[in-house]
């Protein structure tokens, strides 16, 4: 099924909804999502095979799912040879399911530390790092928040959502929209701009009601994909009104183990004596991040220990 005919399908299916185009916006990142990652991009087997440069690992996964570290040296009609720990051995091209090449600095105890999947967010304020062109993610938060975002360009990234709350009909979910624009001025600082767009539930409908409600963000984040320092202010807005003060966000990251990092994120807000703060950790594979974190207050008004929040990501 193309997009034209997804699109047409979706139209009609919603047609008694009176979905906004927002809602348009997530189906067709929705489209992306499925048919780039279940039919997925054949793979070049003429660029899969070279030997790599002194800086570079490769990781050899065979059909039986075995894997094997080393550096191809040779690579002949019908297998290659691979150098590694255990020695030289060559391998039939028909074994081999998928050559990965890693940077040697990613290679730690001779195992593979997978790049964090979850880079450009904290938990709910963005990062300064974007999503480079053609990856992107489908994120859910307490299960009934779901979301995907995508990279229109290495310094565009297009975002978006609905809420799924059982029982509420079109017009009372959330829809949100998350455009973000950036830039890497050095090989440790990533700067972004970013926006949180929330379409209000009724709100054009009733005058005394915001039709959009959100956070205009500038931020930005210190470090590498493992430890970093995240720094940015966020303008509320309702509809035209932007806030007269911002709000300052400062949180960060602390890779631990190969599949587990620290995370905080904490917030000050204008004219709020308590500061909002998290305290959790991130668990993840290459291509899925779980977050664990409690939420609270700083001050008398705390709860212990503190409001659960939970979301995955799973880059595609």
């Amino acid at each position: 099924m193309d997009q034209k005919t997804f699109l047409r399908l979706g139209g009609t299916l919603t047609s008694g909804c009176r979905l906004r185009p927002i809602s348009m916006i997530f189906l067709t990142a929705f489209w992306a999502l499925m048919t780039g990652t279940l039919l997925g991009a054949p793979e070049n087997p003429g660029q899969q095979y070279r030997i790599p440069g002194p800086d570079t690992t490769q990781i050899i996964t065979l059909d039986d799912g075995s894997s094997l570290v080393g550096r191809i040296t040779e690579v002949g009609d019908n297998d290659i040879k691979i150098a590694t720990s255990m020695g030289e051995m060559t391998i039939a091209k028909a074994k081999i399911r998928e050559v990965k090449e890693v940077p040697v600095s990613s290679m730690k105890g001779g195992q593979y530390w997978f790049p964090n999947p979850n880079r450009t967010r904290l938990y709910l304020g963005p990062t300064g790092r974007m999503l480079k062109k053609g990856e992107g993610y489908f994120t859910d938060f307490y299960v009934f928040f779901p979301g995907v975002a995508f990279g229109v360009t290495d310094n565009i990234t297009l975002g978006g959502g609905v809420s799924l709350i059982p029982g509420l009909d079109v017009d009372h979910q959330l829809f949100y929209f998350t455009p973000k624009v950036g830039f890497k001025p050095s090989e440790n600082l990533d700067l972004a701009a970013s926006l949180i767009m929330v379409r209000v539930p009724g709100g054009d409908l009733d005058v005394d009601k915001p039709k959009f409600v959100g956070v205009l963000f500038g931020t930005g984040t210190i470090g590498n994909d493992a430890n970093s320092l995240t720094f940015g202010v966020g303008f509320g807005y309702a509809d035209t009104e932007l806030a007269d003060k911002p709000a300052v966000n400062l949180g960060g990251e602390l890779r631990i183990a190969r599949r587990l990092s620290l995370v905080s994120e904490n917030w000050v807000f204008p004219e709020v004596d308590n500061p909002l703060i998290s305290y959790g950790v991130r668990f993840f594979g290459e291509n899925l991040a779980v977050d664990l974190a409690l939420f609270n207050v700083l001050g008398e008004d705390a709860i212990f220990p503190g409001v659960p929040f939970i979301d995955f990501v799973w880059n595609f």
